[in-house]
């Protein structure tokens, strides 16, 4: 992997980052594709329509559906999906967190039973990395351990250190793998943790970013804490990661969320929230959100967003959207996130065209007038 920061406004980063499949822009919103497929949508969707780089799949679901040995098989997550962009793929640690009641961690990692059939899985650091090197993702998130917020210090601190431990355990393995020869396209990121706890933050970070990962992330935040709090996280935690390698802001979130944190020094980014709400006829849009059911919109021939230019903004109104989704029609789910992951894609473009005018100031401030 390679990694160089073209242009910084203040703390925000306009970077690029090339993987074996892909050169990536930053900042960047990675589409969630959780068992290899962004719900309703094609590869060909995302590389040609969205021109999407990078996806995010999912090591927990892939693994028990349909297995990392099948996918293997087909030659790694590219082969089968025939994405041939780069993926990103989560390490199951935030599904221990959402399944708790069918997962039960300790020090040696997370043991869980399926939530498709009950049976009974362990993971463990090296577990997880033999899965993504089955996967052959592009950037492999390793094993931590999330907590709620809010939670005691005694948990906060517990999650620190096991997330630590893991860390050490999956660096020196990887490095070992890599010495035999295998996995040299892949690359491997760790995640800080420490809740808003800001000297657990400090800790965690100081202790990982002392090993020689490719790429850092802050995890355990947008789970429960008030926006402010995670934004002031996120401003404390950055400057204790590498400036020379990725930082990515995991499981956030609305656009402000984007603006706010890539202020805050963040280069990547993911969340299931565009292609949820689509399904659900919310829209993104320049202005702000819209639910295109309402029944105002039956006679609206507009399309969703004036200042949009996807691919659904051009060939199709706010009514015909309105009639597709009252009339439970499939080629819904497909044009609304189209256009969700569109307007997600282009502010992360825009910001970068900002950054690299020396404007990001002058961008949020515009940014924030047009949502009122």
């Amino acid at each position: 992997m390679e990694f160089r920061i073209d242009k910084t406004d203040n703390l925000a980063r306009a970077c690029t980052l090339q993987t074996a499949h892909s050169t990536i822009q930053t900042p960047v919103f990675m589409p969630v594709g959780t068992v290899g497929s962004v719900k309703s949508l094609d590869a060909y969707d995302i590389r040609n329509i969205l021109g999407a780089d990078i996806i995010l799949g999912n090591t927990y679901h892939l693994y028990l559906r349909p297995g990392d040995e099948t996918i293997k098989e087909f030659g790694g997550l590219h082969g089968f999906t025939r994405y041939n962009g780069s993926f990103l793929t989560d390490s199951g640690g935030f599904q221990a967190f959402s399944l708790s009641d069918i997962s039960k961690a300790n020090e040696e990692g997370v043991k869980f039973k399926s939530h498709i059939d009950g049976s009974t899985h362990h993971f463990t650091p090296q577990k997880v990395l033999d899965i993504e090197y089955n996967l052959n993702s592009d950037i492999m998130m390793i094993l931590d351990d999330l907590v709620e917020l809010p939670s005691s210090k005694e948990r906060i601190n517990l999650s620190v250190n096991r997330t630590i431990k893991w860390a050490k355990e999956s660096i020196e393995y990887h490095t070992k793998v890599k010495n035999d020869g295998r996995a040299l396209g892949q690359n491997i990121f760790a995640i800080i943790q420490g809740g808003t706890d800001m000297e657990f933050r400090k800790k965690c970070a100081l202790e990982l970013c002392a090993m020689p990962f490719d790429g850092f992330a802050i995890g355990g935040l947008s789970v429960g804490e008030e926006n402010a709090l995670m934004y002031d996280t996120v401003e404390f935690t950055t400057p204790f990661m590498p400036e020379n390698k990725p930082r990515y802001l995991m499981g956030v979130g609305t656009p402000e969320d984007l603006v706010e944190n890539v202020q805050r020094g963040v280069d990547m980014f993911d969340c299931v929230m565009p292609t949820r709400n689509a399904r659900n006829g919310t829209l993104f849009t320049t202005f702000g959100k819209i639910n295109i059911k309402s029944a105002k919109y039956i006679r609206d021939e507009s399309p969703i967003d004036n200042e949009c230019d996807c691919f659904t903004c051009k060939n199709y109104s706010r009514g015909y959207l309105n009639h597709l989704f009252r009339a439970k029609e499939l080629t819904f789910f497909r044009l609304a996130t189209l256009h969700n992951l569109h307007y997600y894609l282009n502010l992360m473009r825009q910001m970068r065209k900002a950054i690299i005018a020396n404007e990001f100031a002058k961008f949020k401030m515009e940014f924030y007038a047009k949502r009122g």
